[in-house]
């Protein structure tokens, strides 16, 4: 049996004030039905960080894993680009 494809994010690290955890904003462009205008829509994502490398204004990739806890279902592949 073979494993699906798991999806997969981009974003900034708003938050890693938690224990082996942390918060990242994912930011997209959707574009308004009638007008064509476009606006900014943000989610946030709670992620697992086993090595608590990501820091705030990291931009970092997470994937989509199991359940870790009530709110955790995503964990960090890698860091990206470190904050300046």
């Amino acid at each position: 049996m073979e494993r699906k494809v798991r999806k997969e994010r981009v974003g900034v690290v708003i938050s890693n004030k938690m224990n082996k955890s942390g918060v990242i904003q994912v930011v997209r462009k959707e574009k308004h039905p009638k007008y064509g205008k476009y606006t900014l829509k943000t989610k946030k994502f709670k992620f697992h960080d086993e090595k608590e490398e990501a820091g705030i204004g990291d931009t970092v990739k997470i994937m989509e894993t199991r359940p870790i806890s009530k709110t955790k279902n995503w964990r960090l592949i890698e860091v990206i680009e470190k904050a300046k």
